[in-house]
């Protein structure tokens, strides 16, 4: 294949914090693609879509949000193909990936699936980061351990990593929501944590997680909590 693929992260939502190089990739890109989910408008499109090419292509993947993992394993095979293809035929192609590639981010996927390829990763600001960001406060601090948990996670599994760790961001909450808050409480993490939704996004929205209505989902949240003896926690 004589093209190249560059996996491009494009930050959690804000355009401006997309990276000098980010933008000189996908300026210069003939393909663009990216992922889509039924019924929501694409982010990674909307981040970067000042700085496509006019005469640049857009190739959206659909991705099926489902529990199975049949159904985005098929997907991710049938765009991998479509781009090989292009490839071949010597063009450039971006794909973007919210926050960063290779940070829980879809792109990973092309890499098994595509041994022979020329593929340049451009790394983004992640949305845990954003968050802290956003909130104002440190992951952690001097020795402390900071752990990256997501809510699908049985709630003895996550119960037992923040019995070990004094900071934790929990990500993927959405539908995981109130019994993600019940092992916080048990665990002790649950009186300092916030939850931030849309980090950096113009529907940003940061909540005290003990403050957040019990009828309402957080939606592409996540949380940070804190138990160790550092100030800027309590």
């Amino acid at each position: 294949m004589s093209g190249t693929l560059t996996l491009v992260g494009v930050g959690p939502g804000d355009p401006e914090l997309l990276t000098l190089k980010a933008v000189r990739a996908i300026s210069a890109a003939d393909i663009v693609v990216f992922p889509q989910k039924p019924n929501e408008p694409p982010l990674a499109l909307s981040i970067a879509e000042q700085h496509i090419h006019a005469n640049a292509l857009r190739l959206p993947v659909d991705l099926p949000m489902k529990v199975e993992r049949e159904p985005a394993q098929l997907a991710y095979d049938q765009i991998a193909g479509v781009i090989a293809k292009h490839l071949a035929n010597g063009k450039t192609v971006a794909y973007l990936c919210e926050g960063d590639p290779l940070f829980y981010g879809s792109a990973m996927y092309l890499i098994e699936r595509m041994p022979d390829a020329k593929i340049q990763i451009i790394p983004g600001i992640t949305s845990l980061t954003a968050t802290a960001s956003v909130v104002g406060r440190p992951l952690a601090a001097r020795n402390e351990t900071l752990k990256i948990l997501p809510a699908p996670l049985p709630s003895e599994k996550l119960a037992m990593e923040l019995n070990n760790t004094q900071s934790a961001a929990i990500i993927k909450v959405g539908r995981h929501f109130d019994r993600v808050r019940d092992v916080l409480k048990i665990t002790g993490h649950a009186q300092n944590a916030m939850i931030v939704e849309r980090a950096t996004q113009g529907e940003q929205k940061i909540t005290p997680l003990l403050e957040f209505a019990s009828n309402e989902r957080p939606y592409f949240s996540t949380i940070l909590c804190y138990k160790g003896d550092e100030t800027w926690g309590k």
